[in-house]
């Protein structure tokens, strides 16, 4: 099939792509790498009156470190995001998440404020920003506002973005100490959506206590989710006193609305959800204890 006929938009700048988004409204839809869209609209699953390419916008691009922060444009692959390195020393949850994205002419394609702003409830990328608790920046010609990502996924396939909003850039904290980092997650074949999974990130004190501690999930509910009673649970705790298990079952207990479809039932993908959180566990703390 193709997509039902579209008015194209390709605006040079952040400024003329805000006022085109401005001047359309919900008749209009931002194209970055179209790794999602364009399939969508392919199968005429959605359509829009105008679609407004940021592609080759290049304000839109790029990675910052600032103090405590990583700046990442929404335009920069996940490629780049994979491969830079100094994503790899500050935010470690990004880089170890990308190999998970689909194969590599999606990563070479797709955007990190695409993923981010598609808000799939399997999106690594989705879940790094909830995990780390993540700042969206959104840009429009009222100006611009952050979001935070606790705020920023409100269901499926849906943002707290405005219809005249953009999303400029994701800005992660940087943690430092003695920190540890893993994602683990379950498909049926490399490149596909998780069925379920997890990023963990863990920071021990000097006795080797959890000082503080986070966990994503994946593809366990309609937006990506946190692990909150786990990461409730083993902070001040002696990080040898707690068990992949039971951080795993913690993690998901107090699910409620699971989903099931032809990957697999809800009480499924919650086994495998608790067990791709208890395999974060284990290689954070790991690492964490070692740093």
């Amino acid at each position: 099939m193709k997509a039902a006929p579209f008015t194209y938009h390709r605006p040079g700048s952040v400024a003329e792509a805000v006022q085109t988004l401005a001047e359309y409204g919900e008749e209009a839809k931002v194209l970055a790498g179209g790794q999602s869209l364009i399939p969508l609209l392919a199968m005429r699953l959605t359509h829009f009156e105008n679609l407004v390419d940021i592609s080759r916008v290049p304000e839109l691009c790029g990675i910052d470190l600032c103090d405590d922060e990583l700046v990442v444009g929404a335009g920069t692959s996940h490629t780049l995001v994979g491969m830079d390195d100094e994503v790899a020393d500050s935010v470690p949850l990004l880089s170890l998440a990308t190999p998970h994205i689909g194969h590599f002419q999606i990563r070479n394609r797709g955007t990190l404020g695409g993923a981010i702003a598609h808000a799939d409830p399997a999106a690594e990328f989705a879940a790094v920003a909830l995990t780390l608790d993540a700042t969206i920046e959104a840009a429009s010609t009222r100006g611009n506002r952050h979001i935070p990502a606790a705020d920023f996924f409100t269901g499926l396939w849906e943002n707290a973005l405005a219809g005249d909003e953009l999303l400029r850039a994701v800005r992660f904290p940087v943690w430092s100490g003695r920190t540890g980092f893993a994602v683990h997650e379950f498909a049926r074949r490399h490149g596909d959506f998780a069925i379920a999974g997890a990023t963990v990130a863990v920071e021990l004190d000097a006795e080797d206590r959890v000082r503080r501690c986070a966990v994503g999930l994946l593809g366990l509910g309609s937006t990506p989710l946190r692990g909150t009673p786990a990461e409730q649970a083993v902070t001040g705790r002696p990080v040898t006193d707690v068990t992949a298990d039971e951080f795993g079952r913690l993690a998901l207990s107090e699910l409620s609305d699971v989903p099931a479809d032809l990957q697999g039932s809800a009480a499924y993908r919650t086994r495998v959800g608790a067990a791709m959180v208890a395999r974060a566990w284990t290689d954070a703390t790991r690492e964490a204890l070692d740093a």
